[in-house]
């Protein structure tokens, strides 16, 4: 690495610079942008460890399919950095057994649907809870 910056500043004042050190710069700047991202990112969508911890925003969408859905599990995360802008949500019951897929977000939308309309986004996972024999 540090051969090729020096063959790079080497070369900076002629303008010349060989394509390997063009190559080799560009993608060392781009992996340390990524990992910089991807840091940032992991920060910003870390699950609460408490219900005290999420925002008004998850609180209030995890009432309403607490309420519905009696759910196994249930996972609100807002993705959007904490603007409120985004959720993500993880959501196991047996109300949604023998559904499919689209079934299934459809009332979870139909139950968020006051919600929905002040929000950006929505990622929804469903599945059903394993029913215990």
């Amino acid at each position: 690495m540090l051969g090729i910056l020096s063959t790079a500043t080497r070369y900076a004042s002629t303008r010349t610079l060989p394509r390997h050190a063009l190559y080799t710069v560009a993608w060392t700047r781009t992996l340390t942008t990524t990992r910089a991202l991807l840091n940032e990112s992991a920060t910003l969508t870390s699950t609460p460890t408490s219900e005290q911890e999420q925002t008004a925003g998850e609180q209030k969408i995890r009432q309403i399919l607490l309420a519905k859905f009696n759910p196994s599990v249930l996972k609100v995360q807002d993705v959007s950095g904490g603007c409120g802008s985004f959720y993500a949500i993880q959501l196991s019951s047996k109300e949604f057994k023998g559904l499919s897929t689209v079934k299934a977000h459809r009332l979870v939308n139909q139950q968020l649907k006051d919600v929905i309309k002040d929000i950006h986004g929505l990622q929804v996972s469903t599945n059903a809870t394993p029913s215990t024999k």
